[in-house]
Order: C-alpha cells, then sequence, then structure tokens
C-alpha cells in the first residue's frame, strides 16, 4: 500500500506511517486514585479523549481495576515519538521520583481534568 503526497508522487506506507508519528503531537500523562497510592503512566495524541476514556471504563484495564480517575500530571510533547521515548522512562522511575515529578508542578496533587475540555 502507498499514500499519495503533496508533491505528487507516491512513498511506500511504512515511510508515510514514519512521517505521520513525527508530525503527530503527544502527551504523557499520569492518572491516580483518590487516596493517591496508585499510579498509572500513559501516552496519548489525544488528552482529553483518553482521560474521558479512562473515567468512563474505557481506557487501561489497569485504571478501571484500580480506580485511577483523576489526571494528576501531564506534559505536552510536540512530537508523539518524543513522547512515547518520555513513557518509557518514566515507566522506568521508582515510585519516589514518579510522585516528586509531579509534585514539582502540582504540589497538592489536584485533579487537573478541569483543565481539560472534557
Amino acid at each position: 500500500m502507498q499514500l499519495y503526497c503533496m508533491v505528487r508522487k507516491y512513498i511506500p506506507l511504512p515511510l508515510a506511517n514514519t512521517l505521520t508519528m513525527l508530525f503527530k503531537q503527544g502527551y504523557i500523562y499520569i492518572m491516580s486514585n483518590q487516596y493517591r497510592t496508585t499510579l498509572y503512566i500513559g501516552v496519548t495524541s489525544d488528552l482529553s479523549g483518553r482521560v474521558w476514556q479512562h473515567i468512563n471504563d474505557q481506557g487501561a484495564a489497569f485504571v478501571k481495576k484500580y480506580k485511577l480517575y483523576d489526571l494528576v500530571y501531564f506534559e505536552y510533547y510536540e512530537r508523539i515519538t518524543d513522547a512515547i521515548d518520555r513513557e518509557k522512562q518514566l515507566k522506568n522511575w521508582h515510585r519516589d521520583w514518579k510522585f516528586n515529578l509531579i509534585k514539582s508542578v502540582n504540589p497538592e496533587m489536584k485533579d487537573l481534568k478541569g483543565e481539560l475540555d472534557l
């Protein structure tokens, strides 16, 4: 399969997918439960939509199981590939490091869903 690009040439689909990924924005986000005892780190190109999925039990099974419905942290990236790299990095962090990161911008660990258009 090929994709027709603006310069009127066909480019192979793997290259087209790579180009799409390079120009797609991304977010990493951290969800938590009401007691702030469990964290979930995810990546998405649509933060509002993904959080909506989680709070309506249409997201990851882990989020549903532990009732992780509060958005406590997120970062924006111009390229989804950078967001994916950051997600991988954060998933390897120690628990305390993650909490310190959240508290560096959200000291009270408040739910940030109000900052999104849900």
